[in-house]
């Protein structure tokens, strides 16, 4: 507010009196002593106010010019050279001063005041006064004290918790931080920190996860185990959970949130270590089942919402068993990892591989347009899986089986597609293995009659079912039966007679093939011994071993006890193994072969030609034949290049004092050109087909010769003529 002014005579006149009066008034009322000093050695008061008494315990004319004591004296002797250096320091930019020191009192107590003062020049421009005012600031002093001890107590826990601890200002940025929180965040200090994060909205891996928090924050003035994935300084990734309020003015704005901050990252790591566990494969890593159907069910949804269409593809590696029965399952497994990593380079990133179990593999092809976008997949498939395999420097060939479902037309759930495109699996295994075949409604038959099978084989054995052939194995030469091969066939009731091909890979994968393999040793060795007490030409016989049955424990005894109990000398047993079987773990096999030829029975290498011998192995197994392949045979007088294959095989086996059997003789052609390269045995339709125990000892009963008769068509015909003694 402006004063109005005063008449000039009236205010010369009541001005002084009433300027004295107003001095006295402030100067008696005031809470603290005004001032006025020399600025000289000892800081002489030329004039204080009335307060002096209350503040120094001294008059105010014991302190005015020294006349008692000095003001300087009353200071304490610890805090003169910092007052005066402040207050000089200060002046000196003709600034005002504040200065907190100790002075003592007349009754030898101890306070702190509070001093403001400002400088006086003389004439020359010279600091000469100092006017203030001084108060007694003890008991702020004291309460300070208090705090800091307060501030001295919480401050060790504040800088050696072991959880984060900050302030942070609504609009983000942190107010205050402990170590723990730099360290959480990969900062070097708690002020590098607030330096560095201005906006804490940068620490948040998600985009929305700062807003959450302050939206929790307004609603409920709290968050609780808030978790969230932050960037460290150096980019990498953390799990934290927070735990926070808000602290308010008293008139409801808010202030800063404070709160806590504890690095859960290692318990995420552990609790996505179990997740994963619970729903990945263990040894391949791959999704398992479980997720499997789920990762079904979202591709039909998004298939459904966008028209395209799902190829649920089911991968079985062939023969897998075979070489994890043959070279043990840590082999095994190593393939199954190997497959494993194959088929993830064959599909996109939005399709998925997952293991089902054992040796079989699902892929959910996803977006798909038509049948010639999945076979594209699944041709890439059949080719990297047949790409050659090294274990331990041996090289294996491997293929694989695969059956195709699609959504919508042959199922819209997963159980669905996975059972349709399992049984188009079992259609591509029948064809030949090493294909794929899209699943069709006949193929619901197809698994009806294989379960059927299935529970009818259990049975087999002990309902008397099963039935041995043979067929004959006839010198080159002379024409005459030397030995003979055991064949299974079973009599199934309400199919009539089932041949192997039906029903011994199903005998294999559900173990059966031990029991059987078993009985058809002992049936061969009882027939055999039979026939010679009959007075019948002793012939051997041959009987094929399942891999399956190789390794299965107690084969040697389960021989010697077939051997014993049929009363047959074991030179009339011979045991077969296929090549393939052979070459997959060939020095623990050689030592199983040597056990065996210990019992007095011959060995043969069956199915030869077709897997990847190695030669030094061969000629330190304890064989005696080898049987090349009817693969071979068949065309050797038509295709150079197996007729030539076939030669080598009778120069090899020769030159390792071996006898070759030709498998798959069917005509004179074959007959003839396996003469000319000296084959010492052959076995083949030209000859004979398998045939039952009777027929075998009525052919052995005439020690027939075989030959062949033109059939009224002109035409070559296999047939049996019971001539003694005729050579072909």
């Amino acid at each position: 507010m402006k004063l109005k002014a005063i008449p000039d005579q009236l205010a010369s006149e009541a001005a002084p009196l009433d300027l004295t009066r107003l001095l006295t008034t402030i100067t008696s009322n005031l809470v603290g002593m005004i001032y006025r000093s020399r600025v000289d050695a000892t800081w002489t008061m030329e004039y204080v106010s009335d307060h002096c008494l209350r503040l120094t315990g001294y008059q105010p004319d014991e302190v005015m010019f020294n006349k008692r004591i000095s003001f300087d004296q009353i200071t304490l002797p610890e805090d003169r050279e910092r007052i005066r250096r402040d207050i000089h320091a200060t002046l000196e930019k003709n600034e005002i001063f504040e200065v907190e020191y100790r002075i003592l009192r007349a009754d030898g107590r101890v306070c702190w005041v509070l001093e403001r003062g400002v400088g006086i020049r003389d004439e020359s421009g010279r600091l000469a006064w100092i006017e203030g005012y001084m108060q007694d600031i003890s008991e702020q002093m004291a309460a300070n004290d208090a705090m800091l001890e307060a501030i001295r107590r919480y401050s060790s826990i504040f800088e050696h918790a072991t959880e984060g601890i900050f302030q942070t200002a609504p609009d983000g940025y942190y107010l205050n931080a402990n170590p723990a929180l730099a360290t959480i965040y990969g900062h070097a200090s708690a002020g590098e920190l607030i330096k560095h994060l201005r906006d804490i909205q940068q620490l948040y891996v998600s985009p929305t996860r700062r807003r959450e928090f302050l939206d929790l924050m307004h609603d409920k003035g709290e968050v609780i185990n808030f978790e969230s994935q932050v960037y460290r300084v150096d980019s990498s990734i953390i799990w934290i959970s927070e735990n926070a309020h808000t602290i308010k003015n008293p008139d409801g704005s808010v202030l800063f949130f404070e709160g806590t901050v504890v690095d859960i990252t290692d318990r995420k790591q552990h609790e996505a270590k179990l997740e994963h566990l619970a729903s990945h494969d263990s040894l391949t890593g791959l999704p398992n089942r479980s997720v499997l159907r789920d990762r079904i069910d979202q591709a039909i949804v998004k298939a459904r919402r966008d028209g395209d269409k799902v190829a649920v593809v089911f991968v079985d590696l062939d023969h897998f068993k075979l070489i994890n029965d043959s070279l043990g399952h840590h082999v095994g497994d190593r393939l199954l990892l190997e497959v494993a990593a194959r088929l993830a380079t064959c599909v996109r990133s939005h399709d998925s591989v997952a293991r089902q179990g054992g040796d079989e593999f699902v892929l959910v092809l996803t977006e798909q347009h038509g049948n010639n976008e999945t076979l594209a997949i699944i041709s890439r498939l059949l080719e990297v899986i047949s790409q050659p395999w090294m274990n331990d420097g041996q090289e294996y060939g491997l293929s694989c089986s695969i059956g195709v479902s699609c959504y919508p037309q042959d199922g819209d759930d997963p159980d669905t597609l996975l059972r349709c495109a399992d049984a188009a699996m079992y259609k591509a295994k029948a064809s030949g293995r090493s294909t794929y075949h899209f699943y069709t409604p006949e193929l619901n038959d197809a698994i009806s009659d294989r379960l059927e099978l299935e529970n009818k084989l259990r049975h087999a054995l002990e309902r008397d079912e099963f039935r041995v052939y043979y067929q004959p194995r006839i010198d080159t030469f002379s024409g005459r039966i030397v030995g003979a091969e055991a064949l299974i066939r079973w009599d199934c009731p309400g199919k009539g007679l089932v041949p192997p091909d039906s029903f011994i890979s199903i005998a294999e994968e559900t173990g059966l093939i031990v029991p059987i393999g078993q009985w058809i040793l002992q049936e061969a060795c009882r027939k055999n011994s039979a026939w010679q007490r009959a007075g019948l030409p002793p012939i051997c016989v041959s009987v094929n071993l399942s891999p399956i049955q190789f390794r299965h424990a107690g084969l040697v005894k389960s021989v010697a006890t077939a051997l014993q109990q049929a009363n047959l000398d074991p030179a009339y047993l011979e045991l077969e193994l296929t090549e393939s079987f052979v070459m997959h773990d060939a020095e623990r096999i050689n030592v199983a072969m040597q056990s065996l030829k210990s019992l007095g029975v011959d060995i043969s290498v069956d199915d030869f030609g077709t897997g990847y011998s190695s030669l030094s192995y061969l000629k330190r197994f304890p064989v005696d034949r080898l049987k090349v392949d009817k693969s071979f045979v068949r065309d050797i007088d038509t295709d150079p290049d197996d007729a030539a294959i076939v030669r080598a095989i009778i120069t090899l086996g020769h030159a390792l004092g071996l006898k070759v059997v030709a498998e798959g003789v069917e005509t004179r052609a074959h007959l003839e050109f396996l003469q000319q390269h000296q084959c010492d045995e052959l076995q083949g339709y030209y000859f004979s087909r398998p045939v039952p125990a009777v027929e075998m000892g009525a052919l052995l009963g005439g020690m027939l010769a075989f030959t062949t008769l033109q059939a009224a068509s002109g035409s070559e015909i296999c047939n049996i003529v019971p001539i003694r003694g005729i050579a072909i």
